[in-house]
């Protein structure tokens, strides 16, 4: 497997050297100029999807009548675009006809001058017809021409703004944001697959806290989150270890706002979002987990504290928490790791074979026996087999023959 660089190079110069111009475009030229490890290889040509459908048998189109063709290359997929116009966007989306044209005219149909700009890959020469390269060095995150026409062709494109003025620490100009701000409502009609994969993105970065301030101040946050905030601030957020998950992000964001014990919150947050199966799990994990070290970790029992720390949430409730009682936190992490040196959540001693094999007929008591044996485990009163079935018996014994 070659490097991405290198194998988005190799496409690159078959190109050009068939006769066609072609550039690096968009994101990873930008990286490269801010001194960033680019992450995609994007290539613009004049070649059209035929063409380079010829010059590489294994391509395959993801949007031919866009241009667009993905080419292996030294274990990778990269991505080839023709240069292209694109025509009106009747669905605030994707534009309802192309014109295959020149490299400036490509340039002028995309986002932010910062994905305007393209790279020869030959030369190391870069091709700016927007400013891009003026706006980086600047510090500024402008939309390309008009910001209305960019905003309404494809609204996504609001969030976007966003992410990449975060992430690079770019100022959103002021034409660009105050058309922001008078769509910023319109950002409920776009799908909400796409809205929540921008958001993914958006707060699994180490900048997500910058984000989703200027998220707020954009007044993108109802239409993103589906409510208006109760409180302000940022705290929860902002004190999120830089590796954190993205959803843990967003618990923090939703207590933040003063809308996550809201009654439906995760129902809400799941169709606004399209959450998987797994993210509204951890998501309902981090929120309970929560409640339970700040409403009843002190009056609850060793059993119920150490299956409370051996869920896998856990650690990441206790950060989210810490904002709202440090010292608790403090002596709840102690404790924590106190259990962890001990071994979470031990194999249980016993289990219903065992019950079985003893004459106990299941019932509805038989998996309470179990749970109440295994809470006497992990507070130490059963330490071995056969003194959990013998507490397990016991605890049959005063049920009654039958229950």
């Amino acid at each position: 497997m070659l490097p991405p660089g290198d194998a988005a190079m190799h496409v690159a110069k078959v190109l050009l050297e068939s006769g066609h111009e072609t550039y690096f475009a968009g994101g990873c030229v930008r990286d490269r100029l801010l001194g960033l490890e680019p992450t995609d290889h994007d290539i613009a040509t004049s070649a059209r999807p035929e063409t380079v459908a010829s010059l590489f048998p294994h391509a395959r189109g993801v949007g031919a009548h866009f241009g667009v063709m993905l080419v292996p290359s030294g274990g990778h997929m990269i991505e080839v675009a023709t240069f292209r116009s694109d025509g009106a966007y009747e669905d605030g989306r994707r534009p309802s006809e192309v014109s295959f044209g020149s490299a400036e005219a490509d340039a002028q149909r995309r986002d932010f001058t910062i994905n305007g700009l393209f790279e020869h890959p030959g030369t190391g020469e870069v091709i700016d017809f927007v400013g891009g390269r003026d706006d980086l060095d600047a510090g500024v995150l402008r939309a390309i021409g008009v910001p209305e026409d960019r905003i309404e062709e494809d609204r996504l494109r609001m969030l976007r703004a966003v992410r990449f003025s975060a992430r690079f620490s770019l100022e959103i100009d002021p034409s660009t944001r105050e058309a922001i701000i008078a769509r910023s409502d319109r950002l409920g009609g776009v799908s909400r697959e796409r809205v929540g994969h921008e958001l993914r993105r958006m707060l699994g970065h180490p900048t997500r806290a910058i984000a989703a301030a200027m998220a707020e101040s954009l007044r993108l946050d109802v239409s993103i989150l589906g409510t208006g905030r109760v409180e302000g601030g940022l705290k929860r957020l902002e004190l999120l270890d830089d590796q954190a998950d993205w959803i843990d992000a967003l618990t923090a964001w939703e207590l933040d706002r003063g809308t996550a014990e809201a009654a439906g919150s995760p129902a809400r947050l799941t169709e606004a979002l399209i959450l998987s199966n797994r993210e509204l799990v951890d998501l309902e994990a981090l929120l309970g987990i929560r409640q339970a070290i700040l409403g009843r970790w002190t009056e609850s029992s060793l059993a119920h504290r150490k299956r409370l720390a051996g869920r896998p949430q856990f650690a990441r409730s206790l950060a989210i928490a810490t904002v709202d009682e440090s010292e608790l936190c403090e002596r709840v992490e102690a404790e924590f790791h106190g259990f962890r040196a001990e071994g979470l959540s031990p194999q249980p001693l016993i289990g219903g074979d065992d019950l079985l094999d003893a004459g106990l007929q299941a019932g509805p008591r038989f998996k309470a026996i179990l749970d109440a044996t295994y809470d006497a485990q992990l507070e130490g009163r059963v330490q071995d087999r056969a003194s959990a079935l013998e507490h397990a018996l016991g605890l049959a014994g005063e049920s009654g023959p039958g229950e």
